[in-house]
This record gives C-alpha cells, sequence and structure tokens, in this order.
C-alpha cells in the first residue's frame, strides 16, 4: 500500500475531517476537489499547472525552509516526482513558499494560487504556510498515481480552520504503541490537517511514561498479565514466570516524539490520570492508594476503584510527576 493511499485508508476510516474547516465552498457545480478538511473557499480557473520532475520550490523566507523540505519529500515519496527546494528564484515554473503575503483569521491561514504558470502559497505565519502545502500535496496525489507528472487545476483557494483544537486521541495506557507507531499517525494526523494530539498515558491499566524520581512506575506499572482467554496465561515452562504484556515511553524518547510532532505543528497534551484511574500506579507504590492489599496491574476494563489517598506524601508524589512531565510536554 503506497504511503497516499494509507492517509486515505486512514482518513476515511477514523476522521470526519470536512466539518472541521468552513461550510463554504465556491467551486463550481460538478467540481470535485480532494481536499480534506474542505476549503472555506475556492474560485476553480481555466487551466492546470503540470508539476514535474526538475521544477523548484522556492522558499526565500528561512522559516519557510523546513516547509519546502517537508512538501518535496512527501511528494518524492507519494508520487515520484523530484523537486528541488531553494531560496532563490527559479527559471523554470514551480512552487513558491511566500511568509507574510496573506492576513487571516487565523495563523493557520493560508491562500493557494494555481495558474499554467506556477504555484503560490501564502501565509502570515508557518502554520498556514505548512497547511497550503499540505493542500498542495494533496492535490498532487489526488489521482492516487504512484509516479509520474501530476496535473493540478487552476484555482483559488482561500483557507482557515473552522476550530482552532482539531485533535485525535490516542489511548497509550492501556495498548501501548511503539514510538514510530506514534509517528506515523502524528503525519497522518498533520496531512489532514489536526493539530491537537491528546495522548493518554497512565491509566489502570498501564503507567507508560518514565518519570526518573519514581521507576516503578514503569518498572512494575508498565506491565500486566495479558487479557483475554486466548493469552497463554499459564507460567512459562522455562523461566516459570507469567507472560505480561506492555511497554514504556523513556523521556528522551517522549521528546524526540515532541519534536516530530512540533516539525509538523500537532501540539501534544498528555493525559496523566488522578485522582482514579490510577492502580497502575498504586501497584507500584502501593502507599499511595487507600488501603487494603496491593493491586496488581489491572488486565481487565471497567470501573475500578483504586484511589489516590490525600495523604501530604501523595501530594508531593503527584507535584514530582507533573514536575517532570512539564518539562517534556511544553
Amino acid at each position: 500500500m503506497t504511503v497516499a493511499r494509507h492517509y486515505a485508508a486512514f482518513a476515511l476510516a477514523c476522521l470526519a475531517a470536512p466539518a472541521a474547516c468552513g461550510d463554504a465552498s465556491r467551486a463550481p457545480a460538478g467540481t470535485l476537489l480532494q481536499v480534506m478538511p474542505r476549503p472555506a473557499s475556492v474560485d476553480m480557473e481555466r487551466g492546470e499547472f503540470r508539476l514535474a520532475d526538475g521544477m523548484r520550490i522556492f522558499a526565500p523566507d528561512p522559516r519557510a525552509t523546513p516547509i519546502a523540505v517537508y512538501l518535496a519529500d512527501m511528494i518524492a515519496r507519494t508520487r515520484g516526482i523530484r523537486l528541488a527546494v531553494g531560496d532563490a528564484p527559479a527559471a523554470s515554473a514551480g512552487v513558491r513558499l511566500v511568509l507574510g503575503g496573506h492576513a487571516g483569521p487565523s495563523a493557520e491561514s493560508y491562500e493557494l494560487d494555481v495558474t499554467p504558470a506556477g504555484i503560490d502559497i501564502r501565509a502570515a505565519d508557518p502554520r498556514g504556510l505548512f497547511y497550503g502545502a499540505v493542500t498542495l500535496w494533496q492535490l498532487a496525489t489526488a489521482d492516487a498515481a504512484d509516479r509520474g507528472t501530476a496535473d493540478i487545476p487552476a484555482l483559488h483557494m482561500s483557507d482557515a480552520p473552522r476550530f482552532a483544537w482539531r485533535g485525535l486521541m490516542l489511548d497509550s495506557a492501556r495498548h501501548y504503541q511503539p514510538p514510530d507507531f506514534i509517528k506515523r499517525l502524528i503525519d497522518a494526523m498533520a496531512l489532514h490537517k489536526l493539530n491537537v494530539l491528546h495522548w493518554h498515558l497512565t491509566d489502570d491499566q498501564g503507567w507508560r511514561l518514565e518519570i526518573k524520581k519514581y521507576p516503578r512506575l514503569t518498572q512494575v506499572g508498565a506491565w500486566r498479565i495479558p487479557a483475554g482467554a486466548a493469552w497463554p496465561l499459564a507460567p512459562d515452562p522455562a523461566t516459570g514466570r507469567r507472560p505480561t504484556y506492555g511497554g514504556y515511553y523513556t523521556q528522551q524518547e517522549v521528546r524526540d516524539i515532541v519534536g516530530y510532532a512540533a516539525a509538523r505543528f500537532v501540539t501534544i497534551v498528555p493525559e496523566i490520570e488522578m485522582p482514579g484511574h490510577a492502580q497502575a500506579a498504586i501497584a507500584s507504590y502501593p502507599e499511595l492508594g487507600t488501603g487494603g492489599a496491593p493491586p496488581p496491574v489491572s488486565p481487565d476494563w471497567g470501573v475500578h476503584d483504586y484511589l489516590f489517598n490525600v495523604d501530604d506524601s501523595t501530594f508531593t508524589f503527584l507535584e514530582d510527576v507533573l514536575t517532570e512531565v512539564i518539562e517534556l510536554f511544553p
């Protein structure tokens, strides 16, 4: 499956993205623009622009250079068209990324002009320029071809998001996903103009974030007996231990993921549970709970009654945890 088709399948399966933008498109009746979310305003023009190997993405502002590199990489990987990136005007027609040439209703606004002579994307802020580049990528891959030139219809588009918070929630507390998966998810979010990843990192079924001051949170709290009858719950004959399921993210992995997301204008918001949904933490440090026998990390779903207690030492624990969390998630 190509990258382009993977993202298309992701969109159909997971996202109701057309509702994220404005609800007034002025494309003529019968015109189908494969752009997601639906642009706020589109005027179709005569002709088209043929995007081909050897053309240049002109990015005179240094803040636009990473966006130009991102666009060139995406078009090369999904369409096979190789575009050069430069900060000087090119002799041949191509794409121009212009910062400061458009003042829309938000920092994520942009204008996109396609003519037979070339393509211009204008925005007042790099965020808007990035989303304009994403729209151009969508237009360049709309026919789902893997290779060859891309014919992009002439148009004028003025776009801005309807909602400032366009989020997706990932529950890594109950099911651990490796960092590469999360990066692929962030890529898919960016290509659908989603800008907030709500990352669920702690719950009864697992504590997934390394906290250096409290290492048992991941030594104990990140692992549980696998759920479901299909799992071999009997002890392993070779080791005598039951199989466990889980995993966690080191602080360095989190910094890497946060930086990867920021380069795609995705903000990560971590979810750290309290006062309930705390069984994994209490399994790691039983003194944080309200008494009784120390619980295991839960392998089951449903309502759990393990809560943090209200001792001063527990508040100190929570403050310590949040201090490390805040340093990881600017």
